[in-house]
């Protein structure tokens, strides 16, 4: 009987949690982001599968954790070096199971952010940015607090290809940190991903963090609608549908001429954009784009990324530097846009709101739905989330050039 029992006992997976209390700690963190996905319905999507894939991966015996290859695809399987590259997809798949089989063929290439950047495209609409297309300048601001990280992160200790990688948290845009992060330090993928769409989720409570320290009640209550009228001849856009539909196109076009690593996100994101905007005949792709095939690399990239969250490859100082660094990147970028919006409105009759260079973040529409809620506390007739959208957009192509730059200097 006394053997029954201990059979029972070492099957189950108290026995490793007794010997490695660490998996405690990472419960708690899958706890934690699953609260914020579910009850406080902070990006929701993208949190859940995330806090799912941190659980699956810290089951003991489970074999669900990402067993990350160097960056020459080698790895230690069962006591055996193997290149993952090598290997054919039935032995990945039978050998490290179905989370890895998933990661390597779908994360570690680079196929899934692309992939949801079409989504994302698809899901976007510039016209508030064409509109305004002088507000788009604060979303390339919001950027220097990528540049600003990973020249602290060096100093810190970072290689530089690891302080790009952290950097690219500050662009708020959790498919093109991924993608940096695969090309220049795959090592990290895991902290950084996390940090990168945890504060993603976190938008609504570190805008008004530093907008409160940056801004005055005077500044966040400037209407935008009353500064407008000063203008001496206002903006109009004649066929805003063919300008919609150009525009893709064009900067497409000129990324691939001037930063041709950022092809595969941009090309990708005004791919997305460029079937929404030609209308019924593509409606079928932009169906595709926009649904199932979005939400579909949206569930893979979640669990997986939550998967590389093992104890081992997440408690450590590396990890909890990341965590910090992600943080005042992300800080640093909002604070970037509202000081260039206080720049802006020292030489400018016509006054800005700084929130709108606080959304100049990749968090679309996230970011400027929480600034228009700010706006409307102060004055309940600002609604600004046109203008914020017009700087959001901006941010989203700004962070993936951001990245191209990047892995063209150090990949």
């Amino acid at each position: 009987m006394e053997d029954l029992f201990r059979k029972i006992y070492d099957m189950t997976a108290f026995g490793n949690i007794i010997d490695k209390p660490q998996f405690l700690v990472m419960y708690a963190i899958a706890f934690g982001l699953l609260y914020l996905g579910i009850k406080k319905h902070y990006e929701p999507l993208l949190l859940i599968p995330i806090a799912f894939g941190v659980l699956l991966a810290n089951f003991p015996g489970g074999d669900m954790g990402i067993i990350q290859a160097d960056q020459d695809g080698w790895v230690e399987i069962k006591g055996v070096v193997k290149n993952i590259w090598q290997m054919p997809l039935h032995e990945i798949a039978y050998e490290l199971g179905l989370m890895n089989f998933l990661y390597y063929m779908l994360i570690k290439t680079g196929f899934l952010p692309p992939i949801i950047f079409m989504g994302v495209g698809a899901l976007t609409d510039f016209g508030p940015m064409l509109r305004n297309l002088r507000l788009s300048i604060f979303g390339a601001a919001a950027q220097f607090g990528i540049f600003i990280v990973l020249l602290v992160s060096i100093l810190m200790g970072f290689t530089p290809r690891e302080a790009a990688s952290l950097g690219i948290i500050g662009g708020a845009d959790g498919p093109t940190a991924i993608f940096t992060t695969i090309k220049l330090a795959p090592h990290l993928l895991g902290p950084i991903a996390i940090a990168a769409y945890s504060y993603m989720a976190l938008v609504p409570v570190i805008i008004p963090l530093v907008v409160r320290i940056l801004c005055t009640k005077k500044e966040l209550a400037i209407n935008m609608k009353n500064e407008e009228k000063k203008a001496a001849k206002p903006v109009v856009i004649k066929n805003l549908r063919v300008l919609k539909i150009i525009f893709p196109i064009a900067v497409t076009t000129l990324v691939a001429i001037f930063v041709p690593t950022a092809v595969p996100l941009i090309g990708m994101l005004m791919f997305g954009n460029l079937i929404k905007e030609i209308g019924s005949d593509t409606s079928r792709l932009f169906d595709a784009a926009s649904n199932s095939i979005m939400n579909t690399a949206t569930i893979f990239l979640g669990l997986c990324v939550g998967a590389t969250m093992t104890c081992d490859s997440f408690l450590n100082w590396t990890t909890i530097g990341i965590v910090v660094g992600g943080f005042l990147a992300f800080a640093l970028s909002i604070a970037s846009g509202i000081c260039m919006v206080k720049i802006s409105n020292l030489l400018s009759k016509r006054k800005i709101n700084p929130l709108i260079g606080a959304t100049g973040l990749s968090a679309v529409p996230m970011a400027a739905r929480v600034a228009n809620e700010i706006a409307l506390k102060y004055d309940t007739k600002n609604h600004v989330l046109q203008y914020c959208m017009s700087s959001n957009i901006s941010g989203v192509i700004g962070s993936a050039v951001a990245a191209g730059i990047l892995i063209s200097f150090l990949g």
